[in-house]
């Protein structure tokens, strides 16, 4: 088991649209690891974009500041939110599961621990292409998870499937 490869990008919007930049990524990203251009992008029915005739899975996320892309050869989720917006935290009692909801309750920055929290499930709406149905309240994140970052003052948070080697 294990991830064979993923590929980041990340960029400030500086007044740019975020989705047109985070397009531009995409395409810098797949030519640079392909040595390809970019091929046709479709979307499913639940919303969800993939290449149409690529091995290749993506996802895109964008805050009012950044933009950011990921690359990888198995199905794969980003979420940013800069690290400073301020989120109501009467949000918890209906996003976080019964034992996400201990974690934030016990932690010391109770912003910090939603977004953390927050983008874990925005990628992995993503990453299982269903997208938020209702309120994601049936997930067991821990605020330790490595799969969340900062990058350029956003939590950055990456979830991809792993290979199965058989």
């Amino acid at each position: 088991m294990g991830v064979k490869a993923m590929f980041l990008l990340g960029e400030k919007l500086d007044g740019r649209d975020g989705h047109q930049v985070g397009r531009e990524l995409l395409a810098k990203l797949y030519t640079q690891t392909t040595g390809e251009p970019l091929p046709e992008i479709s979307v499913t029915s639940n919303g969800k974009p993939y290449f149409t005739d690529s091995k290749w899975h993506f996802s895109i996320s964008h805050t009012k500041k950044h933009a950011f892309c990921a690359l990888s050869d198995a199905p794969i989720g980003i979420d940013a939110e800069e690290a400073d917006r301020k989120i109501d935290l009467r949000l918890a009692d209906k996003i976080l599961s019964p034992a996400e909801k201990a974690r934030f309750d016990a932690a010391e920055n109770k912003q910090q621990s939603l977004l953390q929290l927050w983008v874990l499930k925005e990628a992995a709406a993503k990453l299982s292409g269903k997208g938020l149905r209702g309120y994601p309240n049936h997930t067991d994140f821990e605020l330790s998870d490595s799969r969340v970052r900062i990058i350029d003052g956003c939590y950055v948070a990456i979830l991809q499937e792993e290979h199965h080697v058989i």
